[in-house]
């Protein structure tokens, strides 16, 4: 799919969502799946209709809220786990800092951990990053193509006109 973002890849499991990224090619994609799953994906567009539209009506503003199964079990550590379950469940619209992530998840000194999760986050938009923001309320890094600017681009679209 392509889109203000360039083209988006997305790959599932069984059992949800393993990842979605942009601004790479398919070969870049490809690789980051099998050091993810250390499994190839095989290339079935159909069987991913209902992320390729959810996110289309996303990013033109129509969806405040992804309703896809996620699989989880493809994300490294329990810490992270938690962490991007907690980004996960940040509303349309607002915005969470990295210390309140850190305490909603019971380690309220692990702020940093927090970011280096968002890092590394295997699904952004469908686990919006993007809406994690510094103490200071300022934007501070996006592992996404386009880096800040793009991370700016995601926030100002959701507190667009509704």
């Amino acid at each position: 799919m392509n889109g203000r973002l360039g083209r988006v890849w997305a790959a599932s499991s069984k059992r949800g969502l393993v990842a979605i990224d942009f601004g790479i090619t398919r070969e870049q994609f490809v690789a980051a799946i099998l050091r993810r799953t250390k499994r190839e994906p095989t290339y079935a567009p159909r069987r991913l209709r209902k992320v390729t539209r959810q996110v289309r009506e996303y990013l033109a503003g129509k969806r405040h809220h992804f309703d896809l199964s996620v699989d989880w079990s493809t994300v490294a550590s329990s810490f992270q786990r938690r962490a991007l379950r907690a980004v996960f469940s940040i509303p349309y619209g607002q915005t969470r800092t990295y210390g309140q992530i850190a305490r909603q998840i019971g380690h309220p000194r692990a702020s940093r951990a927090v970011g280096r999760c968002n890092a590394t986050n295997p699904m952004p938009l469908v686990i919006p990053c993007h809406r994690v923001v510094g103490a200071d309320g300022k934007l501070r890094g996006y592992g996404g193509a386009g880096g800040l600017h793009t991370k700016a681009w995601l926030i100002r679209m959701e507190h667009g006109p509704r």
